[in-house]
C-alpha cells in the first residue's frame, strides 16, 4: 500500500531513481507529522527519563526505516545501484538508532532495578517515630471531625448545583474532589466540567463559571461562582484541555496528577506535581517540584519542591506517599530479605485517607506486615505537601477489618462504612466512620477501637455514638484516661446563646463561675432555662472550666 502511494505521488520519477532526496524528505515529513499527532493526543514527556519517550522514538524510527526501504525497492534497473546505496545508508542509520534506544531502555531499567538499588529506594523517605497520645490529643467531641468521603461529597455537591438550571444543564461536577485546608477548615473542592464534546463546543467561549465547595464536617455543599471563568480544564478539548496546555508549556516535565485546589482567597488553581527519577534512569520517581496553573488565564509557574507556597496542599498524592513508604518498609533490609525471609518487612494497607491537621493535609494509612494478616502494626501520617512522614507503633485492626466490624453491627440495615478517620478517645486509638445507605447518604456513625475491634459503638448521631463508645471502653477496662462524667446541683447565674460557625451553642454559668456548654440543636429544652433556676447538670469536666453539658433537669419547686 505504501509502495502504491509513493508511486502514485511521484510516478516515473521514482522508477528512474531521480528523487531520492525528495523521497527522504517526504519520509521525514510524514514521520514528523505522525509523531506530532501522537504527541498532541497522548502528551508524553519529551524526556530521556521517560520510557514512553524511548518507545515512541523507537516506533517512529522503525516506520522511517520501512518508508525508506520501500523507496529503494521501487527503483528501476538503470538506477538500482544508487537506490541500494541510499537504502543501505538509511537502513544502517535507522537500525543503529533503534539498537541505541533498546540498549538505553534495557540498561536504564537494569540500572534502576530494586535488586541493585534497594538501599537507594529505602533512603528516599525519612520516617520519624512519634507517640500517638502526644501527637494526637484526646478529643471530647466528634461533631467537628471531617468524615465525608469522596462518594458522599459527590452526592451533596450535585445537590448544590441541582437547582441551578443554567449550570446543571451544561456542566457536571468533576469526580476528582480534592481535600484541602481552607483557612484552617477541612474542605473538599471540585471544579465543574464539560459534560461532553458538544457542551464544550457550545460553552468554550464563556468557559466554566465556577466550582463546588463541600464542608465534610457538616455535610453541606455550596456553589462558588467565579468572576472570571475557567478556560483550561481536564474536560476541555483540543487546546482548551488543561493537560495539553500545561504539556505545551513544559514539554519535558514528567507529570503525575492534575489536582484542583483553591488558595486562601478562593482563587482556583491546578497543582501539577513534576517527577524525576532518583535511581538510575527510570527508577524511584519522586517529586522535584510542581507547576501551578491558573485555569482562568492559563498562566503557569514552576516551583521547586522546597519553594512550594504554603496554601498548596496536595503535592504528594496518597499513591505516591504510600509507594515511597513501601520502598522503605520492604527494602530497608535489602532486596534478598524482601523476597526471602522478609524480616521486619512492612507495607501500607490497601487504602488511605486524608486528615487536616495544623494547617496541612496529611495522608494517613495503616501499616501491616507483608504477609497481610488483616492486622496493623502501626500507622503513618504523611504530609501531602512536604512528605514529612511520622510513624506510630500501635498494633490493632487494619481499616477494612474495622469497617467490617462496624457494618456487622448494622447488617440488618445493609449500610456500608466509609473509610475511617483515626482519633484519640481516652488515650485509645479509635476509628471513627460514617455508615451510608445505597444512595451514599449518611445514616449512622460508628466508632471502633483499633486495638480491640470487638469494641464497636454505633448511633444515629455523633454525640450518642461517642457516649456509647466511652461506656464500652469503661466496661472493657480500656480508656483509663477518660474523664468521668459528674453531676451537680447548680443555680443559674447567666444564660447566653453564642453562634459558632453557623451552630448555636448555649452557655450556662453558675453562681461559682463554672460554665456548661451544649449545642442547642441537641436539646431544645434549654430554651426554658433562665437566670435564677436551680438545675441538676450532668457534665464532662474540662480544665478551662467550660464543661461539656451532657444533660440537665430543672429542680424548681
Amino acid at each position: 500500500m505504501i509502495r502504491l502511494l509513493l508511486n502514485s505521488i511521484f510516478g516515473s520519477a521514482f522508477r528512474k531513481g531521480r528523487v531520492n532526496i525528495v523521497r527522504t524528505f517526504f519520509a521525514l515529513l510524514t514521520i514528523a507529522l505522525l509523531e506530532f499527532a501522537v504527541f498532541y493526543v497522548t502528551l508524553p514527556a519529551i524526556s530521556i527519563y521517560s520510557i514512553e519517550f524511548w518507545v515512541v522514538q523507537g516506533v517512529f524510527t522503525v516506520l522511517f526505516l520501512l518508508f525508506t526501504s520501500v523507496d529503494a525497492s521501487i527503483d528501476n534497473k538503470t538506477d538500482y545501484a544508487v537506490g541500494v546505496i541510499r537504502y543501505n545508508v538509511l537502513t544502517i542509520i535507522s537500525i543503529v538508532l533503534v539498537i541505541i534506544g533498546i540498549i538505553v531502555v534495557f540498561v536504564g531499567n537494569i540500572a534502576s532495578a530494586k535488586i541493585f538499588n534497594a538501599n537507594k529506594y529505602a533512603s528516599l523517605i525519612e520516617v520519624e517515630m512519634r507517640d500517638f497520645q502526644t501527637d494526637l490529643p484526646e478529643v471530647n467531641q466528634v461533631n467537628d471531625i471531617a468524615l465525608m468521603d469522596t462518594e458522599g461529597a459527590r452526592v451533596v455537591g450535585q445537590r448544590a448545583i441541582g437547582s441551578l438550571s443554567d449550570v446543571v444543564s451544561q456542566y457536571e461536577i468533576s469526580d476528582s474532589y480534592s481535600t484541602i485546608d481552607f483557612n484552617g477548615q477541612p474542605t473538599k473542592v471540585a471544579s465543574l466540567e464539560y459534560a461532553d464534546f458538544f457542551k464544550w463546543y457550545n460553552n468554550r467561549k464563556t468557559g466554566i463559571p465556577g466550582y463546588v465547595v463541600v464542608d465534610p464536617v457538616k455535610f453541606e455543599a455550596k456553589y462558588k461562582k467565579l468572576n472570571k471563568s475557567i478556560k483550561y480544564t481536564t474536560s476541555g478539548w483540543f487546546n482548551d484541555n488543561l493537560q495539553r496546555h500545561v504539556r505545551f508549556q513544559y514539554p519535558t516535565a514528567i507529570f503525575e496528577g492534575y489536582y484542583f485546589e483553591v488558595d486562601n482567597e478562593g482563587n482556583p488553581y491546578y497543582i501539577c506535581p513534576v517527577l524525576k527519577p532518583r535511581v538510575g534512569l527510570f527508577g524511584a520517581k519522586d517529586v522535584s517540584g510542581v507547576v501551578i496553573c491558573d485555569p482562568c488565564t492559563g498562566d503557569s509557574k514552576y516551583y521547586d519542591v522546597n519553594d512550594i507556597p504554603n496554601w498548596v496542599d496536595r503535592v504528594y498524592d496518597g499513591e505516591l506517599a504510600t509507594r515511597k513508604y513501601n520502598w522503605k518498609g520492604i527494602l530497608s533490609g535489602g532486596f534478598i530479605n524482601s523476597v526471602i525471609g522478609q524480616k521486619d518487612c512492612k507495607m501500607t494497607t490497601n487504602d488511605y485517607g486524608y486528615k487536616v491537621m495544623d494547617g496541612d493535609v496529611w495522608v494517613y494509612t495503616g501499616v501491616t506486615s507483608v504477609i497481610g494478616d488483616q492486622s496493623n502494626v502501626g500507622f503513618i501520617l504523611v504530609n501531602a505537601r512536604t512528605c514529612q512522614t511520622i510513624y506510630y507503633t500501635i498494633a490493632g485492626a487494619e481499616e477494612y477489618s474495622a469497617m467490617e466490624a462496624a457494618e456487622g453491627q448494622v447488617q440488618n440495615l445493609g449500610y456500608k462504612a466509609a473509610f475511617p478517620s483515626l482519633i484519640n478517645i481516652g488515650g485509645q486509638p479509635t476509628y471513627l466512620m460514617v455508615l451510608k445507605d445505597k444512595s451514599n447518604l449518611v445514616k449512622m456513625y460508628a466508632m471502633v477501637n483499633m486495638e480491640k475491634y470487638s469494641i464497636v459503638a454505633t448511633g444515629t448521631n455523633q454525640k450518642d455514638t461517642l457516649s456509647l463508645y466511652k461506656k464500652l471502653l469503661k466496661d472493657n477496662g480500656a480508656g483509663t484516661s477518660l474523664v468521668e462524667n459528674q453531676k451537680e446541683d447548680i443555680e443559674v447565674a447567666d444564660v447566653r446563646y453564642v453562634n459558632v460557625e453557623g451552630e448555636t451553642y448555649v452557655y450556662i454559668s453558675d453562681t461559682y463561675g463554672n460554665v456548661y456548654k451544649k449545642l442547642f440543636a441537641e436539646d431544645e429544652n434549654l430554651i426554658f432555662v433562665k437566670e435564677g433556676d436551680k438545675i441538676n447538670v450532668e457534665y464532662e469536666p474540662n480544665e478551662n472550666r467550660i464543661n461539656n453539658l451532657i444533660s440537665f433537669s430543672l429542680n424548681n419547686n
